[in-house]
């Protein structure tokens, strides 16, 4: 350590010291200086990223089908409440909730003891009133004979008036005999119609009434099935218009699919059993009436279901709902590729098909779509195009690839970031949507 001599000046710096501060400030402005250096073209971000690859798909015109998603409730085909037509005591229950019946089948048996006696009552009746008949016609037969010797017309009268009165008691005790027989059969208790019974709501032992209040079961015929639909009259007249216009073409008949409360679709096509004849004068709607096949009764009555009823088709573009989203004014958007350009285009639309949107404006036939990159695109940005399909799973793949293709702004976990434009961009286009509607 130099040392400090009597009468130097300590307030002032040596050259040594000037010397040592400046190597300090050269040493710490070097890091800095070589980090400039070593970065061409300024700080990272400073060049100008190059265009974006993005996936398209080729717009195509085509002859949508139009259809209308009515909301339906199933109705028993034919539904029949079981009661007893006759007193007595349950004695059988011959029927399992559950399994089907056809028209015929035993279900309950009363006992029928009371009714048997009846019978036999009846049918002693007819027996002695049949010999009265015959004792009659007999007395009548002899009388007219004997006419004008030993017999006066008077008395041949009277036999005869027997004779009618006889035969009168026999049709009365023949009648009052199938009433019993009758009796007798409805202790047996039988399935009105064919289908499925509901659990016996009596069992053995218990006393019945005849036509009580109660019902026994009720048996259903769930095949086929009836849904009952509602639809806005005001609707169908604009319907009515877009036919008379041209702008929709009606087909040959109507085609009806049913789709179920988990969004299946049943198989099978419906017929319309009753078409729509008034206006309620309370909700302005009109009502239909749809069969639709039901073998593996599947559909239950009281069930709220869909029906998708096709009237026609319309001329379109089916765009899919993933490549739109939503302007701040709700106006639907979508991004198209022309000349490596991206432009945003506003789009018109008459409804929805599956699960894309039928677009009238804002898109051509030709247009490249994009569907794939579409991350914090902007109007105007240079793009580089990527032909690519949708699959039915709604996953993008690049076309002749098996493998999805890659979103060059998703996350390292390989999650759609974020900030993706568009409220339905993710929505698989093999999941099923309302069908084109207005």
């Amino acid at each position: 350590m130099p040392r400090i001599h009597a009468g130097s000046d300590t307030g002032s710096v040596g050259p040594w010291r000037l010397h040592r501060l400046a190597a300090i400030a050269l040493i710490l402005a070097l890091p800095s200086g070589l980090a400039q250096a070593q970065t061409p073209g300024g700080p990272p971000g400073a060049e100008e990223a190059g265009p974006a690859e993005v996936g398209v798909i080729e717009l195509l015109a085509e002859d949508v089908p139009y259809a209308l998603t009515l909301p339906g409730r199933a109705v028993a085909f034919e539904e029949a409440d079981v009661r007893p037509r006759v007193s007595g005591v349950i004695e059988e229950v011959a029927f399992q909730a559950g399994r089907p019946v056809k028209a015929g089948d035993l279900l309950f048996r009363i006992e029928d003891d009371t009714y048997a006696t009846a019978v036999a009552a009846a049918e002693a009746t007819v027996a002695g009133a049949r010999s009265s008949v015959a004792t009659a016609q007999a007395t009548v037969e002899r009388y007219r004979s004997l006419e004008g010797s030993a017999v006066t017309r008077a008395d041949l009268e009277t036999a005869e008036a027997a004779l009618s009165q006889a035969r009168a008691s026999l049709a009365s005790s023949e009648a009052a005999l199938q009433a019993a027989q009758l009796d007798q059969e409805r202790s047996e208790i039988r399935s009105p119609i064919d289908g499925i019974p509901d659990v016996a709501e009596v069992s053995v032992g218990e006393l019945v009434t005849a036509n009580q209040a109660e019902a026994l079961t009720r048996v259903t015929r769930l095949d086929p099935i009836y849904v009952d639909v509602t639809e806005s009259s005001a609707r169908m007249l604009r319907i009515r218009e877009r036919i008379d216009a041209g702008t929709l073409e009606s087909g040959d008949a109507l085609g009806m699919k049913l789709v179920l409360e988990t969004g299946e679709m049943h198989e099978g096509e419906g017929t319309l059993v009753t078409p729509a004849t008034a206006v309620s004068t309370t909700t302005g709607t009109v009502d239909f009436r749809v069969q639709f096949d039901n073998p593996d009764c599947r559909v239950l009555p009281g069930q709220f279901l869909r029906v998708e009823v096709t009237l026609g088709t319309s001329p379109g573009i089916i765009v899919p709902q993933r490549a739109t989203s939503r302007a701040p004014d709700g106006s639907l958007t979508a991004f198209v590729a022309r000349d490596g350009v991206a432009y945003e285009v506003t789009l018109t639309t008459t409804g929805t098909y599956r699960n894309g949107w039928v677009v009238t404006e804002g898109a051509q036939p030709g247009d490249q779509l994009i569907v794939d990159g579409l991350n914090n695109l902007r109007d105007g940005a240079e793009v580089v195009p990527r032909p690519v399909e949708i699959d039915e799973q709604g996953v993008v793949r690049d076309v002749a690839s098996t493998e999805p293709a890659q979103d060059p702004e998703t996350t390292e976990e390989g999650a759609p970031s974020t900030a993706q434009a568009g409220p339905v961009s993710g929505t698989s286009s093999g999941a099923r949507s309302a069908p084109a509607q207005e």
